[in-house]
């Protein structure tokens, strides 16, 4: 059904033990994002931005409602399942690139295809394919000391990219970076919406990189308090 969201999150708790009583990051939290948005996730520190990223990359399972994405709900999928399911699904950009040193640019962005069946060819075709996206084709051989911080982010954004995900989620991806490289990031992941019908979820501190979302959500003592559009 075309009006059907991506993401849906239904009366989702999270918590987590401490002692012998439950901290709630999250009681009864709901979500709706459709295909093809871009949304920022703005709040305090300890708001529960990160954890909900995590929820849902299926990198951390809620205690209680439910989590579907793309008519699939990772909430019941076993470690395996969802280890495919991330794979093919979620697109991860970090504030801080997570870059293997030792590798090429190239290598690097080739990192999530080596879980996959691609031959060694369809494996490089992928990989310079989503460096020309971010425009480093010519940098495929350089090692990330090589490169400036955002040339190293954009190198990070090829390999959320490289076995296109409908799902892109960002974590203070411009928290590292000066403002008019962040500005950089932030149109680089504007066009990769807008062109490549990318879905984006953006946590950020920084009200002028959230300007370049369509929609801001503020999240607060584990709930939604408000929504701004921005386009």
């Amino acid at each position: 059904m075309p009006d059907t969201p991506l993401i849906m999150l239904e009366n989702v708790s999270k918590a987590y033990r401490k002692a012998k009583s439950e901290i709630y990051i999250f009681d009864q939290l709901n979500l709706s994002i459709k295909e093809g948005d871009f949304v920022a996730i703005m709040g305090p520190s300890g708001s529960g931005k990160t954890t909900l990223l995590n929820l849902l990359g299926g990198v951390d399972r809620p205690t209680s409602g439910t989590i579907t994405i793309n008519g699939e709900r990772i909430d019941k999928m076993s470690e395996s399942a969802l280890s495919r399911w991330r794979a093919h699904t979620v697109g991860f950009i970090f504030q801080f690139y997570n870059l293997m040193p030792m590798l090429t640019a190239a290598r690097n962005v080739e990192l999530p295809l080596l879980l996959t069946k691609l031959s060694r060819k369809k494996r490089r075709e992928n990989v310079m394919t989503a460096l020309k996206v971010v425009g480093l084709e010519d940098r495929a051989k350089h090692s990330p000391r090589e490169m400036s911080g955002g040339q190293q982010q954009r190198v990070a954004i090829a390999r959320a990219i490289v076995s296109d995900p409908k799902l892109l989620l960002c974590d203070e991806p411009t928290g590292d970076l000066d403002r008019e490289t962040a500005g950089e990031i932030l149109s680089t992941l504007q066009m990769l919406n807008r062109d490549f019908g990318k879905t984006i979820l953006m946590v950020t501190h920084d009200p002028e990189a959230a300007k370049y979302a369509k929609s801001i959500l503020h999240l607060d003592k584990g709930h939604f308090v408000e929504e701004l559009v921005t386009s």
